[in-house]
């Protein structure tokens, strides 16, 4: 959520800044309502100064003998419950219009960041680096899907019939690099200073709303129609949450997490889109990184957080690239975004396998997330980020297709071998 304080403030640099996302952003009737809370808080300040002065006025008569049937008394009296009246009317108001206004920034995303480059769309992202060239297979690969369904570890059609379309089952030895490639990836962060957490995967509209996902991204979203509960989108929800509406003391920060759990999104829009194999999924597992830092730090964090997810994708010897997104393309919560994109031979193209986000203080701000300075007045909202390290099914992906050997066989990489006791699928 955007600080009111700052539309107030400076709204041309505000309105300026969404502008460059790729969206029809106005603040305008944010700061209408906002101008008529303020006049109205004025109003009810003006008029609850007169009805104290009011009750001292009648104290003092009653002090100095009048009483309460005499007319001075009775006219003070008089005026003192029309005051009370007219503010009765006035605080259901002001708790409407604040309701509005707050309705409304839910619905704006984050502010671009200054470094963030300023783009239309996906094609004025930037290539910041690139890695791995050297193990981009030199044959033809099958696609993940067809030496999967071959090799006899995937298989969509009984998913199909258990489920609905885009849903896979992962057989024997899938199911096996499927829980080898979570174990690995928690190992690696755990030992890179993250404290896993295994959260709940069912989780309230409260904690959507904190981490960003409503009210915009409802529809992408499975609800359980008779609960107020919601299947995890993404790791990043429930693990940021488990601060919400905290004050955190600044010598817990910075708090670094790791966390698997499956992810459930309707792909809704996405109809035609990657029908076949493991890229779009309704549901898919993933290990999220999550951070809660100081605002001074998280720019450093950022670069960090991305390092840790680049780190799986080079010890597994994935040929990937990583590309900073331009201010069109930015998620909805974040001021800055690094995407990861792996190599997917039978494509020959990269395809997006994590995606590192500083968010600023938006979710903190939505969530209620701050800490304190020791011997310091006053609180800060933190700063968080997450990043993917990394999807599963996208990582499998990866595997199955740059592994391939001319014989039909899939070679594990050499750092899952230990995790599966085996060299070859």
């Amino acid at each position: 959520m955007l600080d009111l304080k700052l539309i107030r403030e400076h709204p041309d640099l505000v309105q300026e800044k969404l502008n460059r996302r790729n969206g029809d952003y106005n603040i305008q009737p944010i700061a209408e309502l906002d101008h008529q809370q303020k006049e109205l808080e004025k109003t009810r300040s003006h008029l609850q100064a007169r009805s104290n002065e009011i009750g001292k006025l009648v104290g003092q008569k009653m002090k100095s003998g009048s009483k309460p049937g005499d007319s001075d008394v009775i006219v003070l009296k008089n005026e003192g419950n029309e005051l009370k009246a007219q503010l009765s009317e006035l605080e259901p108001q002001e708790k409407k219009l604040k309701a509005q206004i707050e309705s409304l920034l839910l619905t704006l995303p984050n502010l671009p960041s200054d470094s963030t480059p300023i783009g239309k769309d996906e094609n004025d992202n930037i290539e910041v680096r690139r890695w791995g060239d050297e193990y981009k297979p030199q044959m033809e690969v099958l696609p993940h899907w067809e030496i999967g369904e071959k090799l006899g570890i995937l298989n969509t059609e009984r998913a199909t019939k258990i489920a609905q379309s885009r849903f896979v089952a992962l057989i024997g030895a899938g199911a096996a690099l499927e829980r080898a490639l979570i174990q690995f990836m928690l190992d690696k962060q755990i030992a890179a200073g993250y404290v896993e957490v295994l959260p709940p995967f069912l989780i309230n509209s409260q904690s959507m709303t904190a981490t960003g996902q409503l009210p915009k991204f409802a529809e992408e979203s499975f609800k359980c129609s008779e609960d107020d509960l919601w299947l995890a989108p993404t790791a990043e929800v429930p693990v940021t949450n488990l601060y919400r509406d905290e004050v955190l003391s600044s010598t817990q920060l910075p708090i670094y997490h790791c966390a698997y759990t499956p992810c459930f999104r309707r792909e809704a829009g996405s109809y035609g889109k990657d029908t076949r194999g493991l890229i779009r999924l309704h549901q898919f597992n993933k290990v999220e990184l999550v951070k809660l830092v100081k605002p001074s730090t998280s720019a450093a964090e950022h670069e960090t957080l991305v390092q840790n997810a680049e780190a799986i994708l080079q010890a597994l010897k994935l040929p990937y690239r990583t590309i900073e997104l331009c201010t069109g393309d930015l998620g909805f919560g974040a001021a800055k975004c690094y995407d990861l994109e792996v190599w997917l031979p039978s494509a020959e193209r990269y395809r997006e396998i994590s995606s590192c986000s500083n968010f600023w203080d938006f979710q903190a701000r939505r969530g209620n997330i701050r800490f304190k300075e020791p011997g310091q007045k006053g609180t800060q909202f933190v700063h968080t980020l997450n990043g993917s390290g990394l999807a599963i099914g996208r990582t499998m992906a990866a595997v199955l297709e740059n592994y391939q050997q001319p014989d039909g066989t899939v070679r594990l990489p050499d750092a899952l071998q230990p995790y599966l006791g085996r060299e070859t699928l």
